[in-house]
């Protein structure tokens, strides 16, 4: 069992993040247009008829702007929680929609998809877990601070992408308004690198190969300082800073064997 994984986009611009195997696939959010989000997954060689499900965090525009389209083009089960689309204001079909429930795993083909509740300022926010066979892939943003449930689901993880949005100095000494600044950092905001590179340290699984840094923010973070934190404490683990400008390479999960691990360009197109 193995899982291909991919941010079509990360960051308050748009949020998109592909997870799937030889055969299906989920979207997790879609805060970028249908065209772009086609036009992005076709650069790496990526099928949307592979895509079975999308399934969607919260309300934030950045998480679900591109929803409607893409949705009703393919005819794709949106998983939202009602409060979710309510308050994101979503135009589906109600046959289209289909709501889940935290802590209760769902199956979609051989691929299982958990979602548990996480600290953030919208109604009813949720973080998932991919799975397919004993390969677990996190999708971890928009954290207020590191909770239990975070803990519990990271470091049962094969990769993750991992919320790492402001550097503390950056923030403080940035043209932020007070007001935005204590929202980001207030515990329901959004992750600091060094909230998330404890959590890295302390409860990265050894089986971890690779770590997704995601929803960087614009004005009060840096690529490469982020990349180079968490890359001294990586042990064994490769880092990958998902870009608010562009997707990352496709990268395969397969497990324990570290030397398998590679991108999609190493991988017989056959399998799309």
């Amino acid at each position: 069992m193995s899982l291909f994984v991919a941010s079509l986009n990360s960051g308050s611009n748009g949020n998109c993040y592909y997870v799937g195997n030889e055969h299906e696939a989920v979207l997790v959010d879609v805060g970028i247009s249908c065209r772009e989000t086609e036009t992005r997954m076709a650069r790496l060689g990526l099928s949307m008829r592979k895509v079975k499900a999308i399934f969607v965090s919260h309300e934030h525009s950045d998480h679900i702007r591109g929803i409607t389209v893409l949705a009703k083009k393919y005819q794709l089960p949106v998983y939202i929680t009602p409060l979710t689309l309510l308050h994101g204001g979503l135009r589906l079909d109600e046959g289209m929609v289909t709501d889940f429930t935290p802590d209760h795993p769902i199956r979609i083909g051989e691929l299982i998809i958990t979602a548990f509740s996480k600290l953030h300022d919208a109604v009813h926010p949720h973080s998932f877990t991919v799975a397919c066979g004993d390969i677990k892939v996190g999708i971890f943003t928009d954290l207020g601070a590191v909770c239990e449930n975070l803990i519990l689901h990271f470091q049962q993880c094969h990769a993750a992408f991992l919320e790492a949005n402001y550097d503390e100095e950056m923030l403080e000494n940035g043209s932020y308004p007070y007001h935005l600044k204590r929202r980001i950092r207030g515990g329901k905001g959004h992750l600091s690198n060094k909230e998330a590179l404890a959590l890295f340290i302390d409860y990265k699984p050894t089986y971890m190969s690779h770590l997704f840094l995601s929803h960087l923010s614009k004005d009060n973070n840096d690529s490469t300082l982020v990349h180079n934190l968490f890359n001294t404490h990586a042990r064994g683990a490769e880092i990958i800073v998902a870009s608010r400008y562009h997707e990352t390479a496709v990268y395969h999960i397969v497990g324990l064997n570290v030397s398998a691990y590679a991108p999609l360009a190493n991988i017989q197109t056959s399998l799309f």
